[in-house]
């Protein structure tokens, strides 16, 4: 089933929040409570975030008594600031909000109200469908870089789970195994929240794909060894010059992976590739609740002084000189980024 999706006239999502112990499909039935449950983590992931977003506005459409276009339009842009404020750093969150809003601000002279609520739930919906065949793409393009036999280490989770289905690195990982390449995968356990622990864990469990988990600090030990052969990672937002924003931990895997020359892999779709950034020092970076970090328990005890304090940053930025190349779902890019990053947003490989 998709992670993210309309039905009965409720955005319904998979709570990844209590992921492997219970799986729950929530519904919502107004845009702020979406804006929550992506500020709360029930949706994560840069794709998930954005179809979310775009249904929440959908939802934002019918929750507005407006009669006339006018008043729903200004009702949409107030719900879509809403939208956009719930998680900075992933791009695809008000990439979606601003493609779902052109549409109902190019038609909103021509169209009733009903229609223009009717719209902005259609280009909601084609959106998320677009997603899963965008990383279907990815996917093919990037098998093609895993040779029969690899061991591969994933970071954090990128799967069906972070999208709307199919997933964008681990997507990679999932095609090249139902090619009949015989792979393993080492899991970072992607701390505070452990999303390779609970989440990437659990989805090749489903898929039947070999894996281990380890701690975050262990990666680069399995690369000195030359027990990894290629490092797939995610994307929530990539500068026009190839740095790569992701989950916190990524700079870390891509040193290590640079220093044993391991070919180091982000895998992003294009709406993920943010060309108005030269460079990943302007990405907005999430700094989040510091409980995260202190709440962390061991043996049933927590870990951390009662006075102690913590930071909580969500996301780091790898250079591009650690990156080997970016796959897209219009082909993979290598450097120099700024050439073959515009080539291929612009879909012309």
């Amino acid at each position: 089933m998709r992670t993210v999706f309309w039905e009965n006239n409720e955005l319904k999502m998979i709570d990844q929040r209590i992921l492997p112990g219970r799986f729950e499909v929530l519904a919502y039935r107004g845009h702020k409570e979406v804006a929550n449950a992506i500020t709360d983590m029930v949706v994560r992931g840069a794709p998930a975030i954005g179809a979310a977003a775009a249904f929440g506005l959908a939802l934002a459409g019918y929750e507005s008594a407006s009669f006339s276009s006018s008043s729903l339009l200004a009702d949409l842009q107030t719900a879509s600031a809403t939208l956009k404020a719930a998680r900075p750093t992933a791009v695809n969150l008000a990439w979606a909000v601003d493609r779902v809003m052109a549409v109902a601000s190019s038609v909103s002279a021509q169209r009733s109200a009903d229609e223009i609520r009717q719209l902005v739930l259609d280009e909601a919906q084609k959106l998320a469908d677009e997603d899963v065949e965008i990383n279907k793409r990815m996917a093919e393009h990037g098998a093609a870089l895993i040779n029969d036999g690899d061991t591969i280490i994933h970071h954090c989770n990128t799967g069906a789970l972070a999208t709307v289905d199919w997933g964008t690195a681990l997507g990679v990982i999932r095609t090249a195994h139902e090619q009949g390449k015989k792979i393993h995968v080492f899991v970072d356990e992607t701390r505070p929240r452990l999303q390779g622990a609970r989440l990437t864990a659990w989805e090749l469990e489903q898929y039947g794909i070999p894996y281990e988990i380890i701690s975050d600090n262990t990666a680069g030990y399995f690369l000195k060894a030359g027990k990894v052969q290629k490092c797939f990672v995610g994307s929530d937002r990539t500068a026009a010059n190839g740095d790569v924003a992701n989950k916190i931990g990524t700079y870390m895997l891509a040193l290590a992976a640079f220093d044993n020359g391991v070919p180091f892999y982000p895998v992003v779709p294009t709406s993920t590739i943010d060309l108005s950034l030269a460079h990943g020092d302007l990405i907005p970076i999430e700094e989040r609740n510091p409980q995260e970090v202190l709440g962390l328990e061991f043996e049933g005890q927590r870990v951390a002084p009662k006075n102690a304090k913590a930071r909580n940053i969500a996301f780091d930025v790898t250079p591009n000189r650690l990156v080997t190349g970016i796959v897209t779902e219009n082909g993979v890019a290598y450097p120099p980024f700024e050439a073959s990053l515009r080539k291929l947003v612009n879909n012309n490989p």
